[in-house]
Order: C-alpha cells, then structure tokens, then sequence
C-alpha cells in the first residue's frame, strides 16, 4: 500500500510516480495510466484563489482524495498532495472488477471504461461521499508499480488557463488514455 507520507512532495514528483501505481475502490480498479497535475500556483488549479467550501480537501493533509462534480454531471478523482495541489487521476488501464465497471458504464467496451476521469469514476463508483477519505484504507487501496514504465509528458487537456503546462504525464504506448498526446515528450 502507499502510505499517506508519499503524497508529502511535490506534485509533479507525485504525478510521475503514480504512472503504473494500481488503484481499487472498493476492489474495482486497475492501472493508472494517466494523470495531470495541478498546484496552487496555476492558474487552472481549483486552489489558484484559494480556500473554499468546494476545494477545502485541497488545503487538507495529504494522501486524501478530492472528488468534485464537472459539468454538473461527472465526478473527477484527485490525490490531495502538499498544501493546495493534487493530481487528477484521468485513465486506468481497467484490471479488476471489469463486470461492474461495464455495468456503472452502460456496457462500453474495455478501452472506454475508464479512459478519462468522469468515465474512470464512474466505472469505479466514486462520487461525493469519498471526497476527503485516506487513500491508505477502504475503500480505497493504493499499491505502487511493480515495474518501470516508460512515461511521456505533455500539456494538460481540458482547460484555457496554463494550457501548455506539460504537467499531464502518461504510460507511453497505453491504448486506455483519455486521448492522445499532443506534443509528447520523453520524461526526464
């Protein structure tokens, strides 16, 4: 499992280093694939302007979970690091539970289960009741890669403030990303 204390660093630290880490809810899950990284000094950050009622979680000890609603119809998974940043968890490469990932997810075919973050909810049943839980005990259970991945980095997707801000990282070659990447780069 890791530990809460893994989540005590940076957040770009943080975010390369989940690439290949296996996440479960409630023992549904598989491979993290992708991620993009966000702290309180960028402007696309939900914590740029601070402590609110909604991103409170941000501002909270790290190793928790950050759920909040998009689009007013899809919850986004994040992993609270140092103060006001957290990483945004938007593929899996589905492993387990695969039944009652299809089911949440209307029945789509195992590239589409979890490639991207509400799709990757979704399929693992995360919503508002997880947002500020551990994610060192259940329902969550967190274990770090068992081999070296090479990763590719690139800019975030999905948002108009620090757009080119190469903070998204993914597993090179992975066909369960949410997208392509548009400039990818080899990760030093």
């Amino acid at each position: 499992m890791i530990p809460r204390s893994f989540f005590n660093r940076p957040v770009i630290d943080i975010a390369r280093d989940l690439i290949g880490a296996r996440l479960l809810h409630e023992g549904v899950g598989g491979t993290i694939v992708e991620v993009e990284a966000y702290d309180q000094n960028d402007p696309a950050s939900h914590s740029f302007r601070g402590p609110t009622p909604r991103n409170e979680v941000m501002f909270g000890p790290p190793g928790h979970a950050y759920v909040y609603k998009i689009y007013g119809i899809h919850y986004c998974l994040n992993f609270v690091c140092q103060r006001g940043s957290a990483v945004l968890i938007r593929a899996l490469e589905p492993l387990e539970g695969l039944d009652a990932m299809a089911e949440r997810r209307g029945g789509v075919g195992l590239k589409q289960l979890c490639s991207g973050p509400g799709k990757l909810a979704e399929a693992l049943g995360v919503d508002l009741r997880q947002n500020g839980l551990a994610l060192d005990a259940a329902p969550f259970a967190l274990h770090p890669a068992d081999a070296d991945h090479e990763i590719a980095i690139g800019p975030r997707i999905g948002i108009t403030k620090g757009a080119d801000t190469p903070w998204r990282f993914v597993k090179s070659g992975s066909p369960f990303l949410s997208r392509p990447m548009r400039v990818a780069q080899p990760d030093l």
